[in-house]
């Protein structure tokens, strides 16, 4: 595929003298196209956008099987693969469930209601409002049965201000954003096209996607599924490495950038370059606060997420259930997730804190092998194993164990975004609400990055902590709070906004600034926070717990299709795929049986 459209003649400029001209001329040409749709999506209805999602939703749909084989293909999964439901469900699942979302939300939009009718709020510590925002529909409830979803806006905003800011950008569907250049993500086959239309609903950005290179071959995919977006000039898709966004992003057709990815890259397009000749120049820009980038940026970075396992009295059945969690929290997609989770926050005083470590390094060595296959990857597991030379390496030397110990330096692990199969385990002092202070304070002020951060936790040590257990939910200074389940499951949900703790500053990045995926389209939102059920079904039926937390320990759902231990995850992944593509209840019913079998 060409770069861009056909070329017509613009001026060069001097960031990107390597890139041919003919290139240079394509992308200015593509630029214009879309300065053009910019005003066309500003013409149309709000009832005409969401017919517009329908026909991305259809085409979505007719590609569906094609998108989930080339991408697991692309990463090594050859068909038979046990861990190939993973493309499915993070590429065209989440695309589907997050047009829907949208779809809704202009819907109720067009007939003058809030997003937001309907949905119950109530509050949250620390004077904050709370929207409970999943399951919203009796679909939701019983494919996901016993996960919840809660977005829980900045302190300060209150009910009525939550109601009245929901649409942003189609609270004035008149108003152009212009062109938003979308730097795509790598490792993850929804992350550009929910990025995309995010520019396109919450800001009424047109859109130029430079996809990363890892995704190549998923392009003529990327292109028929947003063609009814790509026909009227609201998209444009070009390949490309740096060169390409290095021209893009000074752009002066550029209203806004957009990149997902490492804080690293997003201080080299906002700074310069932290190493060679211009390293000093750099530097001192950063210090005196002139950024060299003058186009506005937002971003969705990673970080190092933490685990944190409060002690209570499990069984054994429950060690080994978490174990599968956490080593899917850091083995799906093989490590390369900006939220895997990456050190497990461990009280030293658990008094089944082996068994639980047991059960881990069990879990880890289990998991179906798979190839580390995101680029550098290699380098990254060479730096962990000379960072920690006393690692427990398993499943033939491609996955890493960390344990640090009271007098361990854990100052690597904690910094390091390995993004491959590394797993660190640090050990804190405490019991109940000591422990989890501790945790909270540890996570907060040692751990890299504000993206998600993970608490599991019994049903009766919950309701044993009581209000002391959401104070420390509160404390927790990220994006994305998953109580007993995995912060992906977050951003699964489209209903949920997804990003860094807001606060980041281009000096400070952090994980990044703004959010993304937020289908009802609220403003000022601070956080996400799900929760799911301690126990799988049947377990989860254990009078211990059911009601131990307001009915959160409750679910049908056995072991999620999402678990890297799941003996049917990849039949189960397709079959919830297929069933949001055309709502086949009876082909549903099998996937259920088969859900069972996990």
């Amino acid at each position: 595929m060409p770069k861009a459209a056909p070329a017509s003649a613009a001026p060069a400029r001097a960031t990107a003298p390597t890139l041919p001209e003919e290139d240079r001329a394509a992308l200015d040409a593509a630029i214009a196209e879309l300065e053009v749709g910019s005003r066309t999506w500003s013409h149309l209805t709000l009832g005409q956008r969401a017919r517009l999602l329908e026909g991305v939703r259809a085409a979505v749909a007719a590609v569906a099987e094609e998108w989930a084989d080339i991408a697991a293909t692309s990463k090594g999964l050859e068909p038979g693969h046990p861990l190939r439901g993973e493309e499915w469900l993070s590429g065209p699942y989440a695309t589907l469930v997050a047009l829907d979302s949208y779809r809704s939300t202009l819907t109720a939009l067009a007939k003058g209601a809030s997003p937001l009718e309907g949905v119950k709020t109530d509050a949250a510590p620390g004077g904050r409002v709370r929207a409970h925002a999943f399951p919203l529909n009796a679909i939701d409830g019983m494919l996901l049965s016993g996960y919840t979803g809660e977005v829980w806006f900045e302190p300060g905003v209150t009910e009525a201000d939550a109601r009245r800011g929901a649409g942003l950008g189609q609270l004035a569907p008149t108003e152009p954003g212009g062109v938003g250049l979308v730097l795509g993500a790598g490792n993850v086959t929804s992350i550009p096209v929910l990025d995309v239309m995010y520019e396109l609903l919450a800001h009424n950005r047109v859109a130029i996607l430079k996809v990363n290179p890892t995704q190549d071959s998923l392009v003529p995919v990327y292109e028929r599924a947003l063609a009814p977006l790509i026909e009227p000039g609201l998209l444009r898709i070009v390949r490309g490495g740096g060169d390409v966004g290095a021209y893009l992003a000074e752009h002066p057709g550029i209203a806004h950038l957009h990149i997902t990815g490492a804080a690293t890259t997003f201080d080299a397009i906002v700074w310069g370059p932290s190493s060679g000749a211009g390293a000093s120049t750099t530097a001192r820009r950063k210090r005196e606060n002139r950024p060299r980038l003058k186009t506005p940026i937002t971003a969705e970075l990673g970080g190092v997420s933490p685990i944190i396992v409060v002690p209570g009295e499990w069984s054994d059945a429950d060690l080994r259930f978490q174990a599968e969690h956490v080593a899917t929290m850091r083995l799906y997609n093989s490590g390369h997730n900006c939220i895997a989770g990456q050190v497990v926050l461990l009280s030293a005083d658990w008094p089944q804190r082996e068994a639980f470590l047991s059960e881990l390094r069990t879990a880890l060595e289990s998991a179906p092998a798979r190839p580390v296959w995101y680029p550098r990857a290699g380098e990254k597991l060479a730096a962990a194993a000379s960072d920690y030379p006393d690692a427990i390496w398993c499943a033939d030397g491609t996955r890493a164990l960390v344990k640090i110990g009271a007098a361990g330096d854990a100052a690597a692990l904690e910094t390091t975004e390995y993004f491959a199969p590394v797993l660190g385990v640090v050990e804190l002092r405490g019991n109940g609400q000591e422990f989890l202070d501790r945790a909270v304070t540890h996570a907060n002020a040692a751990l890299t990055g504000t993206l998600g951060a993970n608490l599991l936790i019994d049903p009766l040590t919950q309701a044993a902590l009581g209000d002391g257990f959401e104070r420390a939910v509160a404390e927790l200074r990220y994006g994305t709070v998953s109580i007993n389940s995995w912060t992906a499951f977050g951003f699964l949900t489209p209903t949920l906004p997804w990003g860094g703790f807001p606060g980041a500053t281009l000096q400070n990045v952090e994980s990044g600034i703004g959010v993304v995926h937020n289908g009802l389209l609220l403003d000022r939102v601070e956080r996400s926070v799900t929760r799911g059920p301690f126990r799988p079904f049947p377990r989860a039926l254990d009078a211990r717990g059911l009601g131990a937390s307001k009915g959160r320990a409750f679910s049908v759902l056995p072991k999620p299709p999402w678990f890297v231990s799941s003996r049917t995850g990849a039949a189960v992944s397709e079959g919830f795929t297929r069933f949001r593509m055309d709502g086949n209840f009876a082909k549903l019913a099998r996937t259920l049986a088969l859900a069972f079998k996990a």
